[in-house]
C-alpha cells in the first residue's frame, strides 16, 4: 500500500518560523515530514505540498488543484492535511472522485506545539485508510467520518455526526 499525503496548509502545518520583529504564524513545511522524521513509518508514501494556505483562505480553485491532484494521482489512498475550519466543504468539493479512499484530517493546534493533536489525528487518518471503503472521510477527534455524516461544532471546534 502507497500513500499520497497532500499538504494544503491550515493549522497542522504552521509554525513561528522568524525569530526577530514579532511572532507571527507561517505555514512551513508539510507536518507530516516531520512526524514520520519521528516515526520511520513501514509503508510506500509520497508528500506533496500542494498549498500552504489558512483553510479559511481557500477558494475553489484551490479546491480543484486539490481534486486535480487526487484525481491524477496514480495513488488511490490519499490522505489531505487542511484547516479544520473549511475541511468539510473541501470534502464535498472531492466527493465526485469514486474510485479512491481520501482522508482528510488536521490539527486544532499546530503539531510544533506539545499539546497538538496533530499526531493523533494523523494515526488514525493512516490507521484507517487501508480499511476503509473507497469515499471521502474526515478523521478527527479518533473518529473517522463520513464526509456528508460529520458537522463542526462552533463552539468546541469538535467533529460530531450529523
Amino acid at each position: 500500500m502507497k500513500i499520497l499525503f497532500i499538504q494544503t496548509g491550515g493549522t497542522i502545518d504552521k509554525d513561528y518560523p522568524k525569530s526577530t520583529k514579532g511572532y507571527a504564524f507561517e505555514i512551513t513545511e508539510p507536518a507530516v515530514t516531520r512526524i514520520f522524521n519521528k516515526i520511520k513509518p513501514v509503508f510506500e508514501f509520497e508528500i506533496l505540498s500542494l498549498l500552504q494556505k489558512d483553510s479559511l483562505e481557500l477558494n475553489n480553485n484551490d479546491r480543484q488543484k486539490i481534486l486535480d491532484a487526487c484525481l491524477y494521482s496514480n495513488e488511490d489512498k490519499v490522505i489531505i492535511t487542511h484547516g479544520t475550519d473549511t475541511m468539510i466543504e473541501t470534502a464535498k468539493f472531492l466527493s465526485i472522485i469514486k474510485d479512491k479512499t481520501i482522508v482528510l484530517t488536521g490539527a486544532t493546534k499546530p503539531e510544533k506545539f506539545k499539546e497538538s493533536d496533530a499526531e493523533f489525528n494523523l494515526g488514525a487518518a493512516v490507521g484507517a485508510i487501508g480499511v476503509i471503503h473507497p469515499g471521502i472521510y474526515i478523521a478527527m477527534n479518533g473518529r473517522i467520518f463520513e464526509y456528508d455524516k460529520v458537522k463542526r461544532e462552533e463552539a468546541t471546534g469538535i467533529f460530531i455526526d450529523i
